[in-house]
């Protein structure tokens, strides 16, 4: 008994001793400037595992020895250290680190956000207003090519929709290999798919330049596969756009811009009387945005309103030195007089409100927007005669009286003197695009009693997207054609529904954060044919070209209403083992309602190995569904040359053509990705990222060459089902292609502020190499060397690989004092080879090993483009009236830079036989020359 109530006071006095030594702690923190209670805050026992977080009045509670020191943190504040002191209620005010949080990210973590150097990832964090207000860059896919290393687009020429549709890529990958969110969710992607003149051909995009600027706080661009954590299209990286969360806030930026370019401006060489051109400065460009919010409650509730209008001009450049014996000399292009960008007008609006529910952690959330476009291209030209030894004569392609005579349209056609002195009637069609753009937002979120947050949200989406031809004919219909054409468009609609829960767990480690969810999603996909007469053939005798010149609309056997769906688990865990050390995974799987079943993973490390130095790192597999677009897309054209009619046709994956061509259907694109890289913050003010990757992507989808019914060496079943449905020509979106990309990026930010006056230098750079490991021949196509090269030629192949230059340097220098800031920026994009379509030898136009036939003996040689490297100089200043006004200065490619001259040296005679149709192709730095630019952005 003596040894039992020993050991049982033993117990007593132990229970004793442990509970005089917790004591209950509850407290509120709050933040020093405005007061706002503060949600999400950690709360940790210094060297200690135990910890708590703030709940949505900024109320916590914690269990803690007496004489403990609690550490208060979150990102955006600075860390702040509290004796308890006996103490059982201890309030805290955090101040808030302002250079901390405007490095914030949430794009690649479901926790409450990192800076941006603490990710194990890279991200680029880019404010709008300071990449765009000091440029002549007026839209944000430009904006973003000049601000981030390995962002690119090419401004497209010539292309059909493409003019008007910028799709950009990351990384050199395609343009639909890149997601893009708004607030951390969905964006639709564009209706349209590249077919015709482009790089990306065969791909969709997501059209960035229909988000209004004036909505946009920040752009996040996640550098790194994402599949596992976001879906579909993150084979490349994420592109998260943050709106805008201003209240009380009236802000309005205007801005014009207009290249001056006397060099290759057709303005400056009108006396050739051969070109279109408008003004010594083209291109005229006029914008205006504004963007203003209102309070909504008691509770930081807001609604945000956004509003921008642009309206842009034509360009038009040619080469205006026509001597032949002068080293940049080139012929006359009579195949396209009317070279350049098309014009647009656009304008359209963001509305974005959170408004809490009481007192409760329940906030309901919005936003969405409208934005419509319009725009105008010249197509190629037509020309009648052909007195120009440079020009085809092609009579079937304009109207004709009932005895055979030319229906002059003065108000459409030109007569165009040529080298025999007989003049050439020419027309050039036009290429209108109406675009619709619609999306709209709206969830609810909170938190339950024990800390999950919850997120529950629908996002709809739909692009609608239609084809007009202007100034043009239909030759079959004779003196009854009209001159203006429906031509039919498609639209795509996407509707997602989300479901998310997350929590922070801070005593697991240095802290964990769990989240899974669910997503359901639903597409469709519809192709609309134009009215009769865009399509049509009206002549009896074969005569005459047939539907709109320029842009023939598309047939009821075009049309298609096709939709699909899918469903989502996913399960993503961030874990800070040690306050060094972090441990990122996650894990995805998908179920498509058309071609099945998908799973991906992703694991990711960080490591602080010294402070301010962090080595990062990932791996991952990815994937991208087949877009409806691209199992969907059909057109069917007609050329007429000779009395002789041929049928071409872009033959959607289940069409019986396609089958008998022996073209697997389409299947997930899938990627491996790996990344390492560090960040180092040697001070306060400067920052350098380094990042190396990796990306293999196996069954690229592409678009074929065209296979025509006349080739006898052909499978005999395709070529019957060919002529069966009077089909000349056709060609398919398939999984062709196997790469590698191999590349570097490089980020050095130095910032410094010191009294009056600021400096800044920023360097961004990309260095790349993609290689294109395979070609997935079908078996039917795979029989021949001339089969297996139109099935994707060397053409295709170089497109492919310059999609992104091999190197892409910029430096951007900035200095300010009192209301005075001047700066500089410097872009370097490296050498891209290309190849023409090379109509000479026997294997002229099917892309393989193109060549031209050089103009002093006719020796065929290879039909290469060489674009070297080149610079491209920018200089700006602003001026700060008052706090209110500030005006801005300056010109973009001050220097004038061009592309070099595609064609090949000797043979001038062929030259303009690129894809553009111009003394060009459509290359990173753009061939419009300089271009001047003044802003002025108010703020009240």
């Amino acid at each position: 008994m003596t040894l039992k109530n020993l050991l049982f006071l033993c117990f007593l006095l132990c229970t004793h001793y442990a509970i005089g030594q917790n004591q209950r702690i509850t407290g509120k923190v709050t933040d020093a400037t405005t007061g706002a209670p503060l949600e999400g805050i950690t709360v940790r026992v210094k060297a200690a595992l135990k910890g708590t977080q703030t709940n949505k009045d900024g109320i916590y509670q914690l269990e803690v020895p007496p004489g403990s020191i609690l550490e208060f943190s979150a990102i955006g504040f600075k860390t702040q250290e509290t004796n308890v002191n006996g103490r059982t209620e201890v309030n805290v005010q955090l101040a808030t680190a302002a250079t901390e949080l405007t490095q914030i990210v949430l794009v690649g973590t479901r926790s409450s956000g990192r800076a941006k150097t603490e990710t194990p990832v890279p991200v680029d964090v880019i404010n709008i207003n300071q990449a765009g207000l000091p440029s002549a860059k007026m839209e944000l896919t430009s904006l973003l090519n000049a601000a981030a290393p390995s962002f690119n687009y090419n401004k497209q020429s010539g292309s059909d929709g493409a003019d008007q549709i910028d799709l950009a890529t990351l990384r050199g990958l395609g343009p639909d290999q890149t997601l893009v969110l708004i607030n951390g969710k969905r964006r639709h992607q564009t209706a349209f798919v590249a077919v015709f003149g482009t790089r990306g051909r065969g791909n969709s995009g997501t059209d960035l330049n229909a988000i209004p600027e004036s909505a946009i706080d920040r752009v996040e661009i996640l550098r790194d596969g994402a599949s596992a954590q976001y879906g579909s299209d993150a084979i490349a990286g994420v592109i998260n756009i943050i709106l805008k969360k201003d209240v009380n806030h009236l802000s309005i930026n205007t801005g014009y811009a207009g290249f001056y370019d006397p060099k290759y401006n057709t303005y400056y060489k009108k006396s050739l009387n051969q070109y279109e051109y408008s003004n010594a400065i083209d291109g005229n460009t006029f914008t205006i945005g504004a963007n203003y919010g209102l309070p909504i409650g008691k509770h930081n509730g807001f609604i945000n309103f956004s509003a921008n209008f642009l309206r842009q001009g034509k360009t038009f450049r040619q080469v205006l030195d026509t001597n032949l014996n002068n080293t940049n000399g080139l012929p006359i292009n009579a195949g396209r007089r009317a070279h350049g960008d098309g014009s647009v007008n656009t304008g359209g609006g963001m509305v974005n409100l959170e408004i809490p529910v009481g007192t409760s952690n329940t906030t309901v959330y919005a936003f969405g927007g409208y934005n419509y476009k319009a725009s105008d291209a010249y197509a190629y030209t037509r020309t009648f005669h052909g007195f120009n030894p440079l020009a085809s004569a092609h009579p079937d392609r304009f109207p004709l009286d009932p005895g055979g005579n030319l229906l002059f349209y003065p108000d459409i056609m030109k007569s165009i003197p040529t080298p025999g002195g007989q003049p050439d009637t020419v027309f050039n069609p036009h290429i209108q695009t109406h675009i619709q753009d619609v999306s709209l937002s709206a969830g609810v979120k909170g938190s339950t009693a024990n800390d999950w947050k919850w997120d529950l949200s629908n996002t709809f989406g739909r692009n609608d997207f239609r084809f007009f031809g202007d100034k043009t004919f239909n030759a079959s219909m004779g003196s009854a054609t009209p001159t203006h054409f429906k031509d039919g468009g498609f639209s795509f609609a996407q509707n997602t529904a989300n479901l998310t829960f997350s929590k922070d767990i801070p005593n697991i480690g240095a802290g964990f954060n769990l989240a899974l969810g669910a997503e359901y999603r639903y597409e469709q996909y519809r192709i609309y044919a134009g009215e009769e007469t865009s399509y049509n053939n009206y002549d009896k005798t074969n005569h005459q070209a047939i539907g709109a010149q320029g842009f023939p609309g598309y047939r009821p056997t075009d049309e298609v209403k096709a939709n699909r769906s899918n469903i989502a688990g996913f399960v993503d865990a961030e874990w800070d083992i040690t306050r060094k050390f972090l441990l990122g995974g996650a894990i995805r799987v998908e179920n498509y309602s058309d071609f099945g079943f998908t799973s991906n993973y992703k694991m990711a490390a960080r490591y602080k190995a010294a402070p301010g130095f962090n080595i990062r790192g990932s791996v991952s597999t990815g994937y991208r569904a087949p877009s409806l677009q691209q199992i969907n897309y059909s057109s069917q054209f007609t050329n007429v040359q000779g009395g002789r009619i041929s049928e071409v046709k872009i033959t959607p994956n289940n069409n019986p053509i396609t089958q008998a061509a022996g073209i697997p259907a389409l299947k997930q694109e899938k990627s491996f990705n790996a990344s390492l890289g560090f960040s180092l913050k040697p001070v306060s003010n400067l920052t350098i990222t380094l990042d190396g990757y990796l990306v293999k992507v196996k069954d690229r989808i592409v678009l074929s060459g065209q296979f025509n019914q006349g080739d006898e060496t052909l499978d005999s079943i395709f070529r019957k089902t060919l002529k069966d449905l009077r089909i000349d020509n056709a060609q398919f979106f398939a999984n062709a292609v196997n790469t590698t990309n191999l590349g570097l990026d490089m980020v050095i930010d130095y910032n410094k502020k010191w009294k009056d006056q600021h400096f800044r230098v920023l360097f961004t750079g990309n260095i790349q190499h993609m290689n294109i490991d395979k070609i997935n021949v079908p078996d039917k196509l795979n029989d021949s060397y001339i089969h297996r090269g139109e099935f994707f030629s060397e053409r295709e192949q170089h497109f492919v690989l310059a999609s992104a230059p091999p190197a892409k340097l910029g430096l951007n220098v900035e200095y300010g004092i009192k209301k005075l800031s001047v700066g500089t920026r410097v872009t370097y994009f490296g050498k891209i080879v290309l190849l023409g379509y090379g109509v000479a030898g026997d294997l002229g136009g099917t892309g393989i090993n193109p060549q031209v036939a050089l103009d002093k003996d006719g020796t065929l040689v290879p039909e290469q483009f060489n674009y070297s490297g080149k610079a491209v100089t920018d200089l700006y200043a602003s001026y700060r009236f008052s706090s209110h006004i500030t005006w801005f200065l300056g010109a973009d490619n001050l220097f004038n830079v061009h592309p070099d001259l595609g064609y090949v040296p000797g043979a001038k005679l062929s030259a303009y036989d690129g894809e553009t149709g111009g003394p060009w192709d459509a290359v990173q730095m753009g061939f419009n020359g300089t271009r001047l630019f003044t802003k002025i952005a108010f703020s009240f």
